[in-house]
């Protein structure tokens, strides 16, 4: 009788200090974590109803990135780096600057807002490739590493140890044997199987790798918030890459689950290649604490082709969400028309607001999104809000061809972007993310093309079809909108 009391009491007592704890992380997340009105609302309804889970679900994807410096130049670097831009900025408002493109000058304005916030500089001189063939991208990518003479800096989010993640790495190995300097920098948790054991040979022919956020504790220490979703290559200051692919069999479309998988990559000849490598080696000094130069020391020109970019970056270190900045400027000023893909959208107010005045004010916008889930609650979420732009006036279209997991936009048929960068909160708030916004005719076309010849493989959602969906369905989407700022 002795033992079923005090066993009684210790059970009230420990549910009760669960609660406690609840309290007090709650305390903590209204009053001392710089989280939205909404992220707060989500985590303290799902702390106060769901105390156990809840605590658990807190430690695995909550953490405060605020203090932490990713972005840090060097002293020297800072003076450079601000007064290249400066110098620009200050040509391009007195009317000095000289745009070989006048349909780019057109666009001056986000230019700047892409100068300001994201300290991102204009180039002009560039040769771009759109790639949206997963075999295609990594036989170019090989194909590149395969030629490198001076260096191989690559940075993805996943790599997977199956059969193309494994070629990557011999390709890799085998430059580094080379003499090349290779630098493999990955997410702990997007590719958490490669470890130094798989990357044996690799370090021992002289390679370098770095793990984006590894915990001190393999299983409690991991995070899944904050997480590198970058997709950077360069190439001996020659050759760039970024979009959406990340290295592993699925996305050459050999995994049945998905079946064809249809992305959009970016190869880069040109100016941008270095901002590209900047970002690359930031991401590298904060992994590593090497103390890789920033600035090469000769710039070679290896374009004469007009082609302006810009390279964006953003991350949860950072209040400014300079990715989401550009999209709401591109939207928010189109005149015409707005295409996007992406796999995920579950966006924040602003953005479903810019996407809504646009086709209320009579513009063509479309959003594809695809027919299969990778992830439950972010595809109901996203079906979610696609509801919700079709009451609205965007046209939505459901890819049927295979795993839609391109994150692209283009505007008016002049510019457009491309980059890891989904249309959700994970990718404004959570995640540290990289896009190119290309002013330039002629990749834009491309891109639209590339748009258009998907909608044959498509089935578009209507206003009748969404609203005649079942209850379990309209279930799965509000329990999915409601945590859409923690998804």
């Amino acid at each position: 009788m002795a033992g079923t009391v005090s066993g009684t009491i210790a059970s009230f007592f420990s549910i009760w200090g669960i609660y406690i704890v609840n309290i007090l992380l709650i305390i903590v997340v209204i009053f001392f974590e710089r989280k939205g009105s909404t992220a707060t609302l989500a985590w303290i309804m799902i702390l106060a109803f769901i105390p156990i889970i809840g605590f658990i679900l807190y430690l695995i994807f909550n953490q405060n990135l605020s203090r932490i410096k990713i972005n840090k130049l060097l002293e020297n670097e800072e003076y450079i780096v601000s007064h290249i831009l400066k110098k620009q900025m200050q040509d391009m408002d007195e009317g000095k600057y000289e745009f070989k493109d006048e349909r780019a000058k057109a666009w001056k304005h986000l230019i700047k807002l892409n100068q300001v916030y994201a300290d991102a500089l204009y180039t002009q001189h560039n040769e771009i490739d759109l790639i949206t063939d997963g075999k295609e991208f990594m036989h170019k990518l090989l194909t590149d590493i395969d030629k490198a003479e001076k260096y191989i800096n690559i940075e993805y989010f996943i790599i997977k140890h199956d059969h193309v993640g494994l070629d990557l790495i011999r390709h890799l190995t085998k430059k580094a044997r080379e003499g090349v300097e290779v630098r493999l920098l990955v997410d702990a948790l997007g590719s958490r199987f490669i470890n130094n054991m798989v990357l044996r040979d690799f370090l021992r022919a002289g390679g370098k790798v770095g793990y984006f956020f590894k915990p001190k504790f393999k299983i409690i220490g991991i995070k899944f918030n904050y997480r590198n979703h970058r997709k950077i290559v360069v190439i001996d200051d020659k050759i760039g890459y970024t979009g959406g692919y990340n290295i592993a069999k699925e996305y050459l479309g050999e995994k049945k689950k998905f079946g064809y998988w249809r992305d959009a990559n970016i190869r880069i000849k040109g100016d941008s290649v270095y901002e590209l490598n900047a970002r690359f080696t930031l991401d590298w000094r904060f992994t590593t604490n090497e103390k890789l130069e920033i600035l090469p020391e000769t710039i070679e020109k290896n374009s004469d082709n007009v082609c302006g970019v810009q390279i964006v970056s953003c991350g949860p270190e950072s209040p400014a969400q300079e990715v989401k900045r550009a999209f709401m400027r591109m939207i928010t000023f189109a005149e015409r028309k707005v295409y996007i893909q992406t796999p995920y959208f579950v966006p924040d107010p602003p953005i479903l607001e810019s996407l809504k005045m646009a086709a209320q004010s009579g513009l063509d916008v479309r959003l594809m999104i695809p027919c299969k889930p990778d992830h439950m609650f972010v595809y109901w979420a996203t079906f979610a809000y696609a509801g919700e732009l079709l009451k609205n006036g965007v046209r939505v279209f459901i890819y049927d061809g295979g795993f839609l997991h391109a994150k692209t936009m283009v505007v008016d048929g002049e510019i457009s972007t491309v980059g890891s960068t989904n249309f959700d909160n994970r990718s404004f708030k959570l995640n540290f993310e990289t896009n190119a916004f290309i002013f330039d005719e002629d990749f834009t076309k491309e891109l639209e093309s590339s748009f258009q010849n998907d909608i044959p493989k498509c089935h578009e959602l209507t206003l009748e079809m969404y609203n005649k969906r079942n209850v379990i369905i309209r279930f799965k989407e509000q329990v999915s909108r409601l945590l859409s700022e923690i998804l």
